[in-house]
């Protein structure tokens, strides 16, 4: 076979097609379809009075924790065979849980959208099991947050400017159902099975103590900047600025996210991740000084529209890091399941040190987790670099 057949090379198992990668990736992309509209759809719902306030968070943290951990789960448990049957059962159910939240209350919401969580978590697996093996993951990776942000780009956009006002909630629910229906199509071409990983018999098994390490540097690193996403209105409006500004800031910053997956994806092989986490890291800082100060409006959207960029450029770069501190790449299986925890975890931990008038308190938060997950994953860089020298030495003088 030649390389324009086979150009994805896998570290494990057999090569694959572009199309086969393609469509092991769009189930990734399916999955978090939710992220780019969940806060219209439980906005709709609370409008409609079929949700509360305390309603509007807990759907939110609940399917997040659930993806999160049924993505660890199956990166832990689940051998990686028969990835089309998989994938085609778990799309329809996703599809029907969607349908099944039509005229339903907040009970019905929250244990729907908690069991839609664990199926997106199942699809997202397959999506990161292609990822973790290939020879440049960070590439791939980026490829998966382009083609995952753009879709969710367009479907909110179609969700605020004509479903949900025509519609309502309900049919935002059908849009979703229907759009998770399309994943059907990444059946066809998806890789049936994957190669077993180092040290593994079919199912990846658990991390290493140091793939245990880097995963929660990734908790708290990725948590950081959930942290103050969370409040980025009432951070606008406490700088003295309108919720239109917010608002405004929110589609840039997803405009610049495509870019930024796309720069990831261009710089996969020519970008140590450390440089990409240092400047990433300077950029989210600056970011976070320029919201805890009174700036106008344009200085504020454009601010939030560079760490925006950032945000995504960067994400790619923690699946390097998980297998420089865990070769075995188990610990890579798990690196989106932290990044959803993360997600569940910084608006968590956020809403402990803000005050009714001062929300400030989360850029604080912020920056701690972010220097401190930084420092993490320095410190395991480092150790590598002087495990691989010490390895050296000793061959040389073997």
């Amino acid at each position: 076979m030649t390389d324009t057949e086979h150009p994805v090379h896998e570290v494990v198992g057999p090569d694959l097609s572009l199309p086969e990668a393609a469509s092991a990736l769009s189930f990734g992309v399916v999955s978090l379809l939710f992220a780019g509209v969940l806060p219209a759809l439980l906005g709709a719902l609370a409008d409609e009075g079929r949700l509360s306030a305390a309603g509007f968070g807990r759907a939110a943290a609940l399917e997040a924790l659930s993806m999160g951990i049924a993505t660890a789960l199956a990166g832990i448990l689940v051998p990686p065979r028969k990835l089309r049957l998989i994938g085609l059962l778990t799309t329809i159910v996703l599809a029907a849980i969607d349908f099944a939240a039509l005229g339903r209350g907040e009970t019905a919401i929250l244990i729907l959208r908690t069991l839609a969580g664990a199926a997106e978590g199942l699809l997202l697996w397959i999506s990161v099991g292609m990822i973790a093996r290939s020879e440049t993951p960070e590439r791939w990776a980026g490829v998966f947050f382009t083609g995952s942000t753009s879709a969710q780009l367009l479907l909110a956009l179609a969700f605020a400017l004509y479903v949900i006002p025509r519609f309502g909630a309900d049919g935002g629910f059908v849009l979703l159902g229907l759009s998770t229906l399309v994943g059907i199509a990444g059946v066809f071409r998806c890789p049936d099975r994957y190669g077993a990983l180092p040290g593994s018999e079919g199912a990846a098994g658990p991390p290493p103590i140091r793939g245990w390490i880097a995963l929660f540097a990734t908790l708290i690193y990725v948590a950081s900047g959930g942290a103050v996403a969370a409040y980025l209105q009432p951070l606008a409006q406490q700088a003295g600025l309108s919720a239109d500004v917010a608002r405004t800031a929110v589609w840039t910053s997803l405009a610049a996210q495509i870019a930024g997956g796309a720069a990831a994806t261009a710089m996969a092989g020519h970008m140590r991740y450390l440089t990409a986490f240092l400047v990433s890291s300077v950029v989210f800082i600056a970011n976070w000084g320029v919201m805890g100060t009174e700036v106008a409006g344009w200085v504020f959207i454009a601010s939030n529209t560079i760490a925006g960029f950032f945000s995504v450029f960067v994400a790619p770069f923690l699946v390097p890091m998980t297998i420089e501190a865990d070769p075995s790449r188990r610990a890579a299986l798990q690196s989106a399941g932290a990044q959803l925890l993360a997600g569940a975890l910084g608006p968590f931990v956020s809403s402990y040190v803000v005050h009714e008038h001062d929300v400030r308190g989360v850029l604080m938060l912020g920056s701690g987790f972010l220097i401190s997950g930084l420092a993490v994953i320095v410190g395991l860089h480092f150790a590598a670099v002087r495990e691989r020298s010490l390895a050296r030495e000793s061959g040389t003088f073997a």
